[in-house]
Formats: structure tokens, C-alpha cells, sequence
């Protein structure tokens, strides 16, 4: 399974933006950007003002890394988005919105994304009562997502939950932490994405 593997923080001072790779480390004085908030590189004090394209560029460059998504899936995404019926904008955010990794992780069930992907990895979800371990796995209305008997008991969920389960959960899903049971109601609309993504850019970039 392809990933990123190099080092996540510049990704946030690329885009300007905090993307939450790291979990605790963006919530604490230790945050890159908050150290050194401009781009990378020998020249990244001295950004010129970008093109239009550019602007498209940086949209998608930043939607992909707010998911934790290599270019080939998010392009197959994007072409997933355009088959189906509505608008091409709104059903990518609906996808990129359904997979189980950024589920887990708007439950309050992961630090970050990059966390979240990695605890689906290790096999500590079930889905319908089902183990998984493909983070890019789509949810669908009614799916139930709960936490594996075993992984209950670890003192990993319990920091997790002390100290990340306090994040507003979307109105598309309802989290019962006493079970660990998260259960997805319907599919997000876009009005309710929790962050800054500038969709029509990607769209247009893509229409070029």
C-alpha cells in the first residue's frame, strides 16, 4: 500500500496551513509552522503570488494531504465523483468524507488522520461487525464502525480518548463512547465538511 514517507510537517508549512499530521505535536507549542510559519526550502521566504493555476494546484495538493491521499487514489476519486449523479465537487467530498480512516478520526477515535490510518492497519476496527484493515475503505448509511473487543482494554484508546475524543462528531454519524461504536447515519453533505477545502478549484483544475 503506497504512502508518504517523508517528513509530514513540511507539508503543513507548503500549504500554510495546519494540516494535523502529527497528532499531539500540532496542538503544542512544537508545531512547525508555528516555529517557522513559511514554505520550505532555501527559497520558501520569498514566495511569489501565484497563478491561477497555482491556486488550483495548491487546492488540490492541500485537499490531498488534509486525507492523507497520493495523487493516483485521489485522481481515481475525482473520476469516481464525476460518474456518479450531482455535482462533481460535492460527491468527491462525500467520498474522500466516507472513508474509514477519516471516520475513526472525526469520531475522536485517533489523534490525526496519519493516526487513524495506521490503528485501521493494526486491525483494531470491526466494520458491520466484520475486522478491517484497508483504511480506504467507503462507508455507507447505516455502516457500524466499532472499536475491536481486545483494543478496548489497550492504554492507547484510553490517552486517545482522554485527550481527542472531545472534537465536535459530525451531524452525519453518532458515537457512543461507552461502546466504542460509532454508527454513520447518512453520507456528509458538503455544507458540513469541517474543513477550509476549495473544491470548485479542484474541479476546475481538472477540467483544464
Amino acid at each position: 500500500m503506497a504512502k508518504y514517507t517523508g517528513a509530514v510537517c513540511r507539508r503543513c508549512r507548503r500549504e500554510n496551513e495546519k494540516l494535523f499530521l502529527k497528532g499531539e505535536r500540532c496542538y503544542s507549542d512544537k508545531c512547525s509552522l508555528d516555529r517557522r510559519g513559511y514554505a520550505p526550502g532555501q527559497h520558501g521566504q520569498n514566495r511569489k503570488k501565484s497563478s491561477e493555476y497555482g491556486l488550483q494546484l495548491r487546492a488540490k495538493q492541500m485537499t490531498k494531504r488534509y486525507y492523507c491521499i497520493l495523487e493516483k487514489q485521489f485522481s481515481g476519486y475525482f473520476k469516481l465523483a464525476e460518474r456518479k449523479p450531482g455535482m462533481t465537487g460535492e460527491n468527491l467530498l462525500r467520498i474522500l468524507e466516507s472513508r474509514l480512516d477519516n471516520v475513526v478520526y472525526s469520531a475522536g477515535f485517533a489523534s490525526s488522520r496519519v493516526e487513524a490510518r495506521q490503528l485501521v492497519l493494526h486491525g483494531h476496527f470491526l466494520l458491520n461487525g466484520k475486522r478491517v484493515n484497508i483504511p480506504s475503505i467507503l462507508v455507507k448509511p447505516n455502516d457500524v464502525v466499532e472499536l475491536h473487543v481486545n483494543s478496548k482494554k489497550s492504554e492507547k484508546f484510553k490517552y486517545i480518548f482522554e485527550n481527542f475524543s472531545s472534537r465536535p462528531v459530525p451531524m452525519w454519524m453518532r458515537v457512543n463512547k461507552e461502546d466504542c461504536k460509532i454508527v454513520v447515519e447518512r453520507l456528509c453533505a458538503m455544507e458540513e465538511v469541517q474543513l477550509p477545502v476549495q473544491v470548485h478549484l479542484i474541479v476546475e483544475l481538472y477540467s483544464r
